[in-house]
């Protein structure tokens, strides 16, 4: 830059004598970002991560899936069966494997005695019983507003 005629050099502040602790700084926040960011505790695509072991820890597969829906309905197998099919069914079924497991899924609207019976029924014929209960779409109609009238 010319700065001789006006002299402006003379006006200009000094350039610093040493940049050498902003340098470490510098390579120092570095360091860090890729210690913190680098660790195994930070998850990445294609890092590895060891997975927490099962709360139950005897927890297996279902072998047997039994539905029952809104309606009423008892679904076992391969189709709708009556409470006294399904008693027949289970018995039949838990002698077919060598640890047999039944999982019971019902809509939001069974009420409890139907899964209940259901379970003591497959206790009884030697399963062991999982229950679950699982919100269904379009086959339920929606509650009323909050704020409808009743006649």
């Amino acid at each position: 830059m010319i700065t001789r005629p006006l002299d402006l050099a003379a006006k200009l502040r000094p350039e610093p004598r040493n940049f050498l602790p902003m340098f470490f700084v510098n390579v120092g926040a570095l360091a860090l970002f890729f210690l913190f960011f680098g660790s195994r505790f930070i998850l990445a695509p294609g890092l590895a991560i060891d997975l927490p072991q099962l709360a139950n820890p005897g927890a297996q597969p279902t072998t047997h899936t039994v539905t029952v829906v809104n309606a009423g309905q008892v679904f076992a197998g391969d189709g709708l069966r009556k409470m006294d099919d399904l008693r027949e069914w289970l018995q039949k079924e838990a002698k077919t494997t060598p640890h047999p497991t039944l999982l019971i899924i019902a809509s939001k609207t069974v009420s409890v005695d139907v899964p209940m019976t259901i379970a003591g029924m497959a206790t009884s014929a030697g399963f062991a019983v999982q229950i679950a209960a699982r919100e269904t779409g379009a086959t339920e109609a929606p509650p009323p507003p909050a704020n409808a009238k009743t006649p």
